[in-house]
């Protein structure tokens, strides 16, 4: 592993138990992030129930995409995550795993659920992951995505941050909508719908993205 991830890593695991506690419940308050989730349910059930939150933190959308009748699982590259997720969104299926080399057979899910997993990608990691995800996806397949709105460089979060405030930091990108759906495309993902939200207070959009493997595309 190398020394960015073994950062992201820890870091992650120092912040579970902060995201356990003000996390919890964001999904409520969220009536743009609940749509774009509804959507990816009813359009991946008409392929298959089998479903991955692929950087699942602390597995706060499993109980949801579960209610709408998905059998979905998770998997996250933090140990301290995915132990936080066995405790406070208990019965399903959890594992460490790095979404550049995840732990499913080709085409074995009928969807992919990335909601803020895509921006700790460097450039140069960007290809393979996005055909990573393609991979595990059966033709006909759904991906969702959420991310935040920028030019793909990266930042960090520095002095005075909160996140400094636990000894820590590490690099988060925000790319385009562009470069999102040109990644995706790239891997045989097609555009189903896209959507945003405005820019408000200084901080850059959430950008949400469905996409559909094309039938065409190699399994």
């Amino acid at each position: 592993m190398d020394g960015r991830t073994e950062e992201l890593r820890h870091a992650h695991d120092v912040l579970s138990e902060w995201y356990a506690k003000n996390v919890a419940g964001a999904l409520e308050r969220m009536p743009i992030e609940r749509a774009m989730l509804d959507l990816f349910a009813e359009l991946t059930l008409a392929v298959g129930p089998e479903v991955a939150d692929v950087g699942c933190g602390t597995g706060r959308l499993l109980p949801y995409l579960a209610d709408r009748g998905l059998s979905p699982r998770g998997v996250d590259l933090s140990p301290g995550m995915i132990e936080v997720a066995r405790r406070d969104n208990p019965g399903f299926a959890y594992e460490v795993a790095d979404l550049r080399e995840l732990p499913f057979e080709d085409a074995s899910l009928a969807g992919v659920v990335c909601w803020f997993s895509l921006i700790y990608l460097p450039p140069e990691a960007r290809a393979h992951a996005f055909a990573e995800l393609a991979r595990v996806v059966r033709p006909g397949g759904y991906l969702v995505a959420a991310f935040k709105h920028g030019d793909g460089t990266a930042h960090r979060n520095g002095p005075g941050s909160r996140i400094a405030s636990f000894g820590i930091d590490f690099d988060r990108y925000w790319l385009s909508a562009r470069e999102m759906v040109d990644r995706f495309a790239a891997a045989g993902l097609a555009l189903v719908f896209q959507g945003s939200t405005p820019f408000e207070n200084g901080e850059p959009p959430y950008g949400y993205l469905l996409v559909r493997k094309t039938d065409a595309a190699t399994a």
